[in-house]
């Protein structure tokens, strides 16, 4: 909902991207297909996206979550719904500048186990939930996420994966230490 930014995260640029399509980006990359967009009720074609694969192969899906206002739970069930019968999925938010294509190979790895990014101490996102958690995470309520799945998780080191895009001093920050620098 992007209440501490003042503005629709997704859409903050960091460099010739935005977070939606850096986020984007690093998954199609990954190798990770499809893509499933999950966004709010009714902003669907809001959010516009480059063309992040460079093919016409749709590897990117929006999805709509009419219960976005509960939080990070509702969008996690969206997603997952979406995905049916896959043998896993990839959990990642927009606002983790951090996270590249090879981070989200390695997750993917996972196989049968659930798998966390590990940053400042803990775990988080993104993660890999294996199907068989399917169930649990479509159990999830309110504005907190997988954490509790993630506990045991086996884990990734994220380097940077604490810095997560919240506030204008946040979004400066990862302008600082991720955009490139122009050409010349």
């Amino acid at each position: 909902m992007s209440r501490r930014l003042g503005s629709a995260k997704q859409m903050a640029r960091l460099g010739e991207q935005t977070l939606l399509e850096r986020a984007v980006g690093a998954a199609v990359d990954a190798g990770l297909r499809p893509v499933y967009l999950v966004v709010a009720a009714g902003l669907g074609t809001s959010f516009c996206l480059s063309d992040t694969a460079g093919t016409n192969e749709r590897v990117v899906i929006t999805v709509e979550n009419p219960e976005a206002a509960e939080g990070m739970a509702a969008s996690v069930r969206a997603g997952v719904r979406a995905v049916g019968d896959a043998p896993g999925v990839v959990i990642l938010a927009c606002d983790q500048p951090a996270v590249t294509a090879e981070h989200l190979r390695l997750l993917a790895e996972g196989g049968d186990a659930v798998v966390a990014s590990a940053y400042a101490g803990g775990k988080g996102v993104p993660a890999y939930f294996p199907a068989r958690v399917f169930g649990a995470l479509l159990a999830l309520q309110g504005d907190t996420g997988a954490r509790v799945l993630l506990r045991e998780a086996r884990a990734v080191e994220l380097p940077g994966g604490e810095l997560d895009v919240d506030t204008i001093q946040d979004l400066e920050l990862a302008q600082r230490l991720y955009e490139r620098p122009a050409k010349r």
